[in-house]
């Protein structure tokens, strides 16, 4: 049986490689897309809005179906679920205006939310303050201010993840913030102005995992598409980023293949994209024992 709502989560306490699927314009939000994904090979699914729909009800009928067409093979309810966010984080204001996103994408049951162009710790900051219930209280006074999270939607996301609403309210905060939490928050760290705050901003308490994205920050750096083999400062600006995450103890996201699979896990990348060849060769390598 599951440990755990979200077996992300769950994976990363054990210091295991997490795999997931999903692109940056999720497109076929259906019931029936749903149920088919349920027994995926990948450990979450990322819902890519940043630059697809922001389809509510389409992701409404997509998360029921994957409760009913699981529970998966490693006793989850459904794999976790990782919306990408359409929103930018440039600035606190941006965050609360748009918190009415984070509050319905929440109220669906998602497991997950990940923030774009995360330029400042300010803006991360009201970022895990808006997911977050104001009765939850974990680094409330210190780096944190009350959360701003509003009741009702506990109603329809708690039997998405199979618990009770009281067993949802005291789950639905961020990991590893509350050690209970089962929602992951992440960052992209991906223009040359969220690379000069990568410290103090992966510093905010309630971030679990961050990434660099390459694409946009090759833009942000003046280069039409990114260039491969990266550049020097591209090169730079990402290994600001592994180091600043491995620094605050927040799992780095990267992609890669087969063959670049042992440099990366032993470098520290705990959450990978691909496919699911390199999924099972990458749980061949470390050794994982929890079924797909």
């Amino acid at each position: 049986m599951a440990k755990r709502v979200n077996r992300a989560i769950e994976l990363l306490e054990q210091d295991q490689p997490v795999y997931y699927t999903g692109s940056h314009t999720a497109a076929n939000l259906t019931y029936e897309a749903g149920k088919e994904m349920a027994k995926t090979w990948a450990d979450y699914i990322n819902i890519g809005m940043e630059h697809g729909p922001l389809d509510l009800v389409g992701l409404a009928n997509y998360m029921r179906g994957l409760v009913d067409g699981g529970p998966t093979n490693s006793g989850h309810v459904t794999p976790a679920v990782v919306v990408e966010l359409p929103m930018d984080g440039s600035s606190p204001d941006v965050m609360r205006a748009n918190a009415w996103q984070l509050r319905q994408l929440l109220a669906i049951g998602v497991h997950g939310l990940l923030l774009c162009h995360a330029e400042s710790p300010e803006a991360v900051k009201a970022f895990v303050e808006c997911c977050r219930y104001p009765f939850q209280t974990i680094g409330v006074g210190t780096q944190l201010e009350v959360g701003r999270r509003g009741s009702a939607g506990q109603g329809s996301a708690a039997p998405i993840w199979g618990v009770s609403v009281d067993e949802y309210l005291d789950k639905a905060d961020p990991w590893p913030l509350n050690p209970a939490g089962e929602l992951m928050l992440g960052l992209k760290i991906e223009n040359v102005r969220a690379i000069a705050n990568t410290e103090m901003t992966l510093r905010v308490p309630g971030i679990a995992f961050a990434e660099w994205g390459p694409g946009d920050l090759g833009m942000s750096f003046g280069y039409k598409n990114s260039p491969s083999p990266h550049p020097p400062e591209m090169v730079e600006a990402r290994n600001r980023v592994y180091n600043a995450c491995k620094e605050a103890g927040v799992a780095f996201l990267e992609g890669g293949s087969i063959e670049t699979l042992p440099e990366r896990i032993d470098g520290g990348v705990r959450i990978m994209g691909g496919s699911p060849e390199i999924a099972e060769a990458g749980r061949a390598y470390s050794g994982r024992t929890m079924p797909v």
